[in-house]
C-alpha cells in the first residue's frame, strides 16, 4: 500500500514511517523544508513538498495514494483556533479527494477531547465541543458516510520514549523554571500515557484494519496521577514537591498549561486493543521520565530550551 503521511518527520510521525516501511508499505511524506525532505529521502521515502495550508497539494497527495495517515499539526498554542482551522481545512481537502474510494484515512486527535467524563473515557465517547480539536476529529469521521474508511487515533497527552515525554516534559521544564515540582488540588487528576513506538503501531493498525467511523484510544497506561508525575520530577531533580491550589496555577504555569495540568483524563483502550489486536509492550511514562532525568546533559537541555 502507498501511504501518504503528513507530519512524517515529527516525533510520532517518524516512528509511523518506520513502522510502515517495516510492514513493507511505501510512503509518500509531506515535507515543508529541505531538511525534512532529506530525512525522508534518506529512508527511501518519496517526498511531496508543501505545508498544511497547501490544500491542493494535500488533496493531490491523498488522491495518488492508497491511504492517508494525518499527523501534521501547527501546534500554535498562541492561536489554537487558527491552528485548528488550518487542520480542518487540510482534513477536508484530503478526505474530499478520497470520497467514494473506500480508502483509509487515519486522523490524529487526543484523549483530552473526552476528558472529564467522571469515569475512564472510552472510544464510544464523543469529543467535547469545548475542546477545539474536536472539530477536526468530527470532520474526518463524517466522511465515513461518504465512502472513506475514516478513523481517528486519540493520543494520550504524554506520548513518550527515552528522550521526550509530551506534556510531562513541559511540566519538567516549568518545574525547573520555578525551582519546584508542583501538583494542584491534591494531584489526583490522572493522565493517560503511551510510548511512541506503541503509538506508531496503533496508527498502522488503524490504517490496515480500522473500521470506518471509529475512534481508537492511544493509551497504554490508563491514568497516572499527576502527583506521581510531579513526584518523579521532584525526586529525579532534587526539587521541592509542592501542592498548590487552582488559583495558583496560572502564576505557576500560565493560563493554558495551568489549566492543562489540572485536567482529569483517565482513559480506557480496551475496545481499541480488542478490535485491532493491538497491545502496548514498551516502557511506561514514569520509567522513561526517570531514566531521562538521571542524565545531567538531558536536564541541561531542558533548562536551555
Amino acid at each position: 500500500m502507498k501511504v501518504f503521511v503528513t507530519g512524517a518527520t515529527g516525533f510520532i510521525g517518524s516512528a509511523v514511517v518506520d513502522e510502515l516501511l517495516r510492514r513493507h508499505h511505501t510512503v509518500l511524506g509531506l515535507a515543508r523544508s529541505d531538511s525534512s525532505a532529506k530525512q525522508l529521502t534518506d529512508k527511501g521515502v518519496e517526498v511531496l513538498r508543501g505545508t498544511l495550508e497547501d490544500t491542493d497539494v494535500l488533496a493531490e497527495g491523498a488522491k495518488n495514494s492508497d491511504g492517508v495517515i494525518h499527523l501534521g499539526f501547527t501546534n500554535n498554542f498562541d492561536d489554537m483556533a487558527g491552528a485548528v482551522e488550518i487542520d480542518v481545512n487540510a482534513v477536508t481537502a484530503m478526505c474530499n479527494a478520497l470520497t467514494g474510494t473506500g480508502k483509509p484515512f487515519v486522523n490524529t486527535s487526543g484523549t483530552l477531547m473526552v476528558s472529564y467524563q467522571g469515569r475512564p473515557a472510552t472510544e464510544d465517547d464523543a469529543g467535547s465541543d469545548e475542546q477545539l480539536r474536536t472539530r477536526s476529529e468530527k470532520t474526518s469521521l463524517s466522511f465515513a458516510d461518504k465512502g472513506v474508511r475514516s478513523t481517528v487515533v486519540r493520543l494520550s497527552p504524554t506520548v513518550h520514549d527515552e528522550t521526550r515525554h509530551g506534556l510531562a516534559s513541559v511540566a519538567t521544564q516549568i518545574a525547573i523554571k520555578n525551582s519546584a515540582a508542583t501538583y494542584f488540588n491534591g494531584g489526583t487528576n490522572e493522565w493517560p500515557a503511551i510510548h511512541r513506538l506503541d503509538a506508531a503501531n496503533l496508527f498502522v493498525d488503524a490504517l490496515e484494519k480500522g473500521k470506518a467511523g471509529s475512534a481508537y484510544n492511544g493509551v497504554a497506561e490508563s491514568g497516572i496521577p499527576f502527583k506521581d508525575i510531579a513526584a518523579t520530577i521532584s525526586s529525579s531533580l532534587g526539587l521541592p514537591l509542592k501542592s498548590l491550589t487552582s488559583d495558583d496555577a496560572t502564576e505557576y504555569a500560565g493560563p493554558f498549561l495551568g489549566r492543562g495540568f489540572q485536567i482529569n483524563n483517565p482513559t480506557s483502550s480496551a475496545k481499541t486493543q480488542a478490535e485491532l489486536n493491538w497491545h502496548p509492550t514498551h516502557p511506561g511514562l514514569l520509567a522513561d521520565l526517570q531514566a531521562f532525568l538521571s542524565n545531567p546533559a538531558n536536564v541541561e537541555h531542558l533548562k536551555n530550551n
